[in-house]
């Protein structure tokens, strides 16, 4: 899964230090990330790389995390992809890179720059917010309201019923392959609650004997995903919620096609399609 960088190591611990030339950093525009033009991989700028044309930037950056030894900041500038060699490509491409440290470091950084976008002002007295020094918080020095990333809690659920499978397809987005039922945790509920719940309103369908599998950190929508197992009880008639979906159907694990190998969502189609995971 995307996470999955050994033997790299991820370190999330804050640090308020000085950038130098060899440390990487990452550039936003939208959904859109700054690269290397000339390699086929996503390869992130150094400071060294625009010391003669934005020596300002080492001064300027906001440190994001480390991986091994390598520091990442996130940069706040304007028209970076002017100096030759450098463009913004799609996230999308985050998807697609092998190596998947260099796609991890892309969506984590990308998730910390829209948090950081996201809140320039204090909701509760409307003042501009400050970014602490001592930890990754932003806070308010007029009223002291306190703001940290924001994580949202969703489950993923896989719905079978002896040696078949319950797939959907979202409807009205560009992800077009197969996906299993997800949906945020509301206000009150466990988890194994939102997995009854989802099931019930997407596909209309009861559930028993759901099972905790593995979660996973999705940069992509702010989200840490919980994966369930859990087995159809009752009727497996579906009844589509077609405002979040344009596909429900049961497939037997031989007609199961081989899902990507990126999300939570792939490794759960994938060991269920496989028999790899007892249920």
């Amino acid at each position: 899964m995307l996470q999955d960088i050994e033997p790299r190591v991820f370190h999330n611990v804050f640090q308020n230090k000085q950038s130098g030339p060899k440390d990487l950093f990452l550039a936003y525009q939208g959904d859109t990330v700054l690269i290397r033009e000339d390699k086929d991989k996503l390869w992130y700028p150094s400071f060294a790389d625009f010391s003669v044309s934005h020596p300002h930037l080492l001064q300027e950056a906001q440190f994001l995390f480390t991986i091994d030894e390598l520091n990442y900041y996130l940069v706040e500038e304007e028209g970076l992809d002017e100096a030759p060699g450098w463009i913004y490509v799609s996230s999308m491409r985050f998807h697609a890179e092998k190596k998947y440290w260099r796609s991890f470091a892309g969506a984590i950084g990308w998730q910390l720059n829209r948090w950081y976008g996201n809140h320039r002002f204090c909701s509760r007295c409307r003042k501009p917010l400050k970014r602490s020094k001592k930890e990754r918080l932003l806070y308010c020095a007029s009223c002291g309201m306190t703001v940290y990333p924001t994580i949202s809690p969703c489950v993923i659920v896989a719905v079978h019923d002896r040696d078949r499978l319950l797939l959907t397809k979202y409807a009205n987005r560009e992800y077009r392959k197969y996906a299993l039922i997800a949906g945020f945790a509301e206000i009150g509920e466990s988890l194994e609650q939102t997995v009854r719940r989802e099931v019930m309103e997407e596909v209309g369908l009861r559930v028993k004997n759901i099972r905790y599998y593995k979660s996973q950190p999705w940069p992509f929508t702010d989200t840490l995903l919980a994966g369930f197992y859990a087995e159809l009880d009752g009727a497996d008639t579906i009844r589509l919620d077609e405002d979040e979906l344009a596909i429900g159907v049961w497939l037997p694990r031989e007609e199961i096609p081989e899902p990507d190998n990126i999300s939570l969502t792939g490794e759960m189609i994938e060991a269920f399609r496989r028999a790899t995971v007892s249920l």
